[in-house]
């Protein structure tokens, strides 16, 4: 079986009080930040240099950025990372050093690297719902989630 035809068990995580590592500051980290910003307390992006919408989010307190390139110490107590640079070198380092140390990693770049997938979302007050789908129906997964946010907007107290 084909990376592209398997599925993928969804499973919910708390994070709420584990340090989650993002590294890198391109469109991929702030989409993951993104994501991320909400389940945990400990969101640490590394990078030597932000955007606006990061640091509108430093200000608020929703995240930690280091304003620096990555050191393999910035792993250590990680309970998940996230290698989004646009530098192979680095990204497969931080991937062995997550092999090594035991933390689930996610190379955007390099599916066979990813320990985990980011779902397409759909949250609702307190529901989540991870959508995900094989290899190339990202355009049919987008548009489950569409429905599912429709059935939840027409839905009051689902």
């Amino acid at each position: 079986m084909s990376s592209n035809e398997k599925l993928y068990f969804p499973m919910f995580v708390d994070l709420a009080d584990k340090k989650v590592v993002v590294v890198g500051a391109g469109t991929i980290a702030k989409r993951r930040i993104r994501a991320m910003v909400e389940f945990t307390n400990h969101l640490v992006m590394i990078a030597p240099e932000v955007n606006p919408e990061l640091r509108e989010l430093e200000e608020a307190g929703k995240l930690t950025i280091l304003r620096r390139p990555y050191e393999r110490e910035d792993l250590y107590d990680a309970a998940l990372v996230i290698a989004a640079t646009n530098d192979n070198r680095t990204n497969q380092d931080i991937y062995a050093a997550c092999k090594c140390l035991g933390i689930p990693v996610n190379v955007f770049s390099d599916k066979s690297k990813c320990d985990f997938f980011f779902p397409t979302l759909v949250t609702q007050e307190d529901v989540v719902i991870g959508i995900n789908a094989k290899g190339s129906k990202k355009r049919r997964q987008k548009g489950i989630a569409a429905l599912i946010r429709k059935l939840l907007d027409q839905e009051p107290g689902c």
